[in-house]
């Protein structure tokens, strides 16, 4: 999804506060799970999240884009990162903790494939586990036909990212024109993004399929919105 913008995405998005997002994360796992001590983070992106959440917690990521993980290997070394797609990866171990953040569960597109998603991390989980999920907008939120547009300006690096919004059914589907100029030179590309608009009901579902309760914090961390589930104590083993 990200073939151009990977060794960009960190600059891109270096006005998010990802230390205070994993500090807020903490907390929630803390007041819900106080012994969790392993962590994955499934749509790592370049590991951002997983770069802080370390401080706390045994982490490892995994992403379907192996450009970003390379981005995420060069940042922190020492954290085990996978390339993998998140409605059927196979990992040999499960975890306290299973977060989806930044809306990387929209990249499945569909309500069939966001089940699927939610169950393959639902049988990474330990007992009692938790999963985090932070979901994109609903059918009833997004907006279509806005006009966007996102400048970075620094001294050796130069980036606009310019889309409307556009909806194909329930999926959101962003064409995103791009324009990066170091002293090198100017590039310019394209890159469309699909992502699924999913409802509260489909996420409750899909929670539920999986075996998980679940509940819902409307204002999560980056004002998205958080579903977290807890596994029941017989667990599922990782397939």
């Amino acid at each position: 999804m990200f073939v151009h913008t990977a060794d960009v995405y960190d600059a891109m998005y270096g006005f998010k506060d990802y230390e205070g997002a994993a500090a807020k994360l903490r907390d929630t796992i803390r007041a819900l799970n106080p012994e969790a001590s392993t962590l994955l983070d499934v749509g790592c992106g370049t590991g951002r999240h997983a770069e802080f959440l370390a401080r706390d917690f045994a982490v490892e990521g995994l992403d379907i884009d192996a450009g970003l993980i390379a981005q995420a290997r060069g940042r922190s070394p020492d954290i085990p990162f996978h390339v993998g797609d998140m409605t059927d990866f196979a990992l040999d171990r499960r975890f306290d903790v299973v977060t989806c953040l930044f809306s990387a569960i929209a990249y499945v597109e569909t309500p069939e494939r966001m089940a699927r998603a939610i169950a393959c991390m639902c049988r990474h989980l330990n007992p009692g586990g938790l999963l985090l999920v932070e979901p994109w907008f609903s059918p009833e939120t997004y907006w279509d036909g806005h006009l966007t547009g996102n400048f970075l300006d620094r001294p050796d690096l130069k980036i606009s990212w310019i889309y409307l919004n556009g909806r194909e059914g329930d999926v959101s589907v962003l064409d995103i024109h791009y324009t990066v100029g170091t002293r090198e030179g100017v590039r310019q590309f394209r890159e469309v993004h699909r992502m699924g608009l999913f409802t509260d009901g489909e996420y409750r579902a899909a929670f539920e399929a999986a075996g998980l309760s679940s509940s819902h914090d409307p204002k999560g961390l980056f004002d998205r919105g958080l579903y977290l589930g807890r596994a029941g104590m017989a667990g599922g083993a990782a397939s």
